[in-house]
């Protein structure tokens, strides 16, 4: 069955490039991103963890581990990492799970067989502190992600959490917000002091409340 956003992330047992894991106890109280790739040592997955590894700051920023999923085993893992490191100008410090049995890939519905039988499509999960999935994202194997996309989801992600506001098309840190349906006009000005422009009944705008 595929997860839904809301599903509890499935918890698992596995052996990583940085040892064994529990994944709820790994996950701790941070924000988490799970991501899977068809296999190593593969062109597309080596752009795309050299990209996550540069970017190890933003997301320590914003409180969130990342763990990616090959279905190789360790050793294959390490001799990837070092090509990713060389060619990327990286250095990846995230760990890499070792599914050669398939077993989390098949857990988190990472194979599409309309797509290929057995390798995993690029699938990306962001899981929130409370394990419950936030986000999902599913490129072919063919198309790399875009993970400032990724760093733009998680900053409305983790605002939303905190704040009765939605985030309109193409926002980005810092613009205005929206004010969710769910709180009166009435009692905007006593939740967001910062002031609101009101376009329409349903469509309120706030200056983003956590700045």
């Amino acid at each position: 069955m595929a997860i839904r956003l809301g599903d509890e992330a499935p918890n698992f047992s596995a052996e990583t490039t940085q040892g064994s894991i529990d994944f709820h106890e790994w996950i701790g109280d941070s924000w988490a991103i799970l991501m899977s790739h068809p296999a190593d040592f593969t062109p597309v997955c080596t752009t795309e963890l050299g990209r996550v590894a540069n970017l190890t700051k933003e997301f320590e920023k914003r409180q969130t581990k990342v763990i990616a999923v090959s279905v190789d085993p360790i050793e294959s893992h390490g001799g990837w990492i070092k090509d990713i490191n060389e060619t990327q100008n990286a250095s990846v410090s995230f760990p890499l799970i070792a599914d050669k049995d398939r077993s989390v890939a098949l857990l988190y519905d990472m194979i599409h067989p309309n797509a290929d039988a057995t390798a995993t499509v690029r699938t990306l999960f962001v899981i929130g502190p409370d394990k419950k999935v936030k986000l999902t994202f599913t490129y072919p194997p063919s198309t790399g992600r875009n993970f400032e996309e990724v760093l733009r989801v998680l900053d409305s992600l983790q605002l939303t959490a905190g704040y009765q506001v939605a985030t309109p098309v193409d926002w980005k840190q810092g613009e205005d917000c929206v004010v969710v349906p769910a709180i009166k006009t009435e009692d905007i000005p006593a939740k967001f002091p910062k002031g609101f422009t009101e376009i329409k009944p349903y469509l309120r705008i706030t200056p983003q409340p956590d700045l």
